[in-house]
């Protein structure tokens, strides 16, 4: 799967979904200090799930309909970035093919997805 990581995102989850065979960009190793409208629009151009861990997402997406092709809100704090990186890598193994289109929040106990309404 193609997915782009957001700066919010921890490199152990990264490194993780990388071992696990996904291509996986990240923007702090792309560029640096991106706003949020053009990591957004970075996930488009490549046609990558965004993976983050900045709410502000959900505001662009939902509050300002910008067009994503997914979007996957990690809400794992308190955790051990190695326990962060096995529930983001099972969540993308179970729901692989729900994620595109789709706003995701994956959290320590559930993984809620929103699907795109036309």
């Amino acid at each position: 799967m193609k997915l782009l990581a957001d700066e919010s995102v921890d490199r152990q989850i990264v490194e993780r979904l990388r071992r696990d065979g996904h291509e996986v960009a990240s923007v702090a190793d792309l560029a640096p200090g991106l706003e949020d409208p053009a990591v957004l629009e970075r996930a488009n151009a490549q046609d990558a799930i965004l993976l983050t861990a900045d709410r502000d997402f959900g505001e662009l997406v939902f509050r300002q309909s910008q067009v994503h092709a997914g979007v996957a809100l990690i809400r794992l704090s308190g955790l051990s970035a190695e326990r962060k990186g096995a529930i983001v890598a099972s969540a993308i193994r179970q729901h692989e093919a729900e994620l595109v289109g789709a706003f995701v929040v994956i959290s320590p106990v559930s993984v809620r997805i929103r699907r795109r309404t036309k």
